[in-house]
């Protein structure tokens, strides 16, 4: 019943930007929490951005200033633009909406 799947992820040189998406079904994302997480080769899966129902955001230090969370009520995502991307960004990137983890979307940053 419950459905979460990334995309828009791709190949991006540094500094570019790209943004991805989240789409939830059987789930409502403006009423509960929703969080983009990353998994580098060899590496830990880490917390990248999350918002709330209320439309409270956080991020990671390691890209605040870079990225930005929104919520989009309408189509039901939840949207990661990433600005300045850096080579030490690509992974795998993740969503995690009511506890569920989607497959994840490719991002790589070449140089």
């Amino acid at each position: 019943q419950v459905r979460v799947v990334e995309s828009g992820g791709g190949l991006v040189q540094p500094g570019g930007s790209l943004r991805l998406s989240c789409a939830a079904s059987g789930i409502t994302v403006s009423v509960t929490y929703v969080a983009w997480h990353r998994q580098a080769p060899g590496k830990e899966r880490e917390f990248v951005a999350g918002i709330t129902g209320r439309g409270s955001t956080s991020y990671a230090d390691s890209v605040k200033g870079r990225f930005s969370i929104s919520r989009d009520d309408a189509k039901n995502t939840v949207s990661l633009q990433m600005n300045g991307l850096k080579p030490e960004d690509t992974a795998v990137y993740y969503c995690l909406a009511a506890a569920n983890w989607g497959q994840g979307t490719q991002v790589t940053v070449s140089s």
